[in-house]
């Protein structure tokens, strides 16, 4: 795994043209005027609940080839070798600034009940204007359900994420707090999206797959990254 953040060269913000109803861009700075990216960082967690004993949920999980790309739409996801994949998450805005983050991903193999994440390059692709260390862990527990007595597995979920944008000169001349602002929505944006689109739909997924019912006491213990998010969110200059 490549370390994140180390070739400042490769943030050059590519904000095209303006669309209509959308805030006037910028061009990109000259690359003789390449500033450093600021760094912001995000701790979340969240869980998935299955109505399935360990074994059945890993077995599921283990053949993400089977369900990875399906489950990421309507992010873009196409496979890298046996186990990556390089995912478009969409496209974000805020102030002017503009990026449409792609990222690999490593699933890597399970550990122990333990499944990791982790950001891997996607040959031929340089980000524009951003770089992105995704850093995620699945841990497996099987209990049994408190309202019904059926055995249950939850997915619970750790995510450290790193952004690191190169905002264009107007945007740095900015006071740092509603920098901070700004970089923090653009995280939030991302990260939202991605687990709106995962977390749900492998639930959803994996129980319609294996004609499992998911019981109600489940569907209202499931939740997202964002419903329990680190407020440890910071600047780093």
């Amino acid at each position: 795994m490549q370390t994140p953040f180390t070739n400042h060269a490769n943030f050059s913000p590519d904000f095209g043209e303006a669309s209509p109803g959308q805030v006037d861009r910028v061009s990109p700075p000259a690359l003789g005027e390449a500033v450093k990216p600021t760094v912001f960082h995000g701790a979340y967690v969240g869980r998935m609940d299955m109505a399935a004993d360990l074994q059945t949920v890993a077995q599921y999980l283990d053949v993400h080839q089977d369900w990875f790309c399906r489950c990421a739409d309507p992010m873009a996801a196409e496979p890298l070798g046996d186990n990556g994949y390089a995912v478009t998450v969409g496209h974000f805005g805020a102030m002017g600034y503009d990026i449409e983050p792609r990222i690999g991903l490593h699933l890597l193999p399970q550990d122990h009940g333990v499944y990791r994440i982790e950001t891997i390059p996607v040959p031929g692709y340089t980000p524009q204007g951003y770089d992105v260390d995704f850093r995620a862990a699945l841990e497996l527990k099987e209990m049994p359900d408190s309202a019904t007595g059926q055995v249950m597995t939850q997915v619970e979920w750790t995510l450290d994420l790193d952004v690191a944008i190169a905002f264009p000169k107007f945007l740095n001349a900015l006071p740092k707090a509603l920098l901070l602002k700004t970089g923090n929505a653009l995280l939030n944006q991302v990260v939202r999206q991605a687990s709106r689109c995962l977390t749900h739909k492998v639930q959803d997924d994996f129980h319609t797959t294996l004609n499992i019912a998911l019981p109600e006491s489940l569907q209202n213990r499931s939740h997202h990254f964002l419903e329990r998010l680190s407020k440890g969110l910071h600047l780093n200059s």
